[in-house]
């Protein structure tokens, strides 16, 4: 898991600079500005989570036995970014904004990703 999360976290960072320039430069006189900042929203948000989850990686190689919570956590990272900032970039590109109610259980994901992080957090021994 810990060669997944790093991969995937590596891949999010990577696509999230890419689609940060895409949409500075490509995007910029093709979409609303309110479409820009919907896009922008989505880049912004898989950056945080790519490093939430390159945390996670790097915590699971350093742990001798992971508790679950660090699994779920990176789990739920992946999902949530897929889904929130997938929506958000399916939003700008087709401009059906019904596709903004998927936004949330992305949003939800995180957090609990979050919370599990937190819980990882309290009970692990240093």
């Amino acid at each position: 898991m810990t060669q997944i999360f790093l991969t995937v976290a590596a891949i999010f960072g990577g696509l999230s600079v890419a689609g940060g320039a895409f949409g500075a430069h490509a995007l910029r006189d093709k979409v609303s500005e309110r479409m820009l900042e919907i896009f922008e929203t989505g880049a912004r948000y898989q950056m945080y989570h790519a490093l939430a989850l390159l945390l996670v990686g790097i915590l699971m190689s350093r742990l001798e036995n992971p508790p679950m919570t660090l699994l779920v956590s990176g789990w739920l990272f992946i999902v949530g970014v897929v889904i929130f900032s997938g929506s958000l970039y399916a939003i700008t590109f087709s401009g059906i904004k019904s596709l903004g109610a998927i936004a949330p259980l992305g949003g939800i994901s995180l957090m609990l990703g979050w919370g599990a992080l937190a819980i990882t957090a309290a009970t692990i021994k240093f």
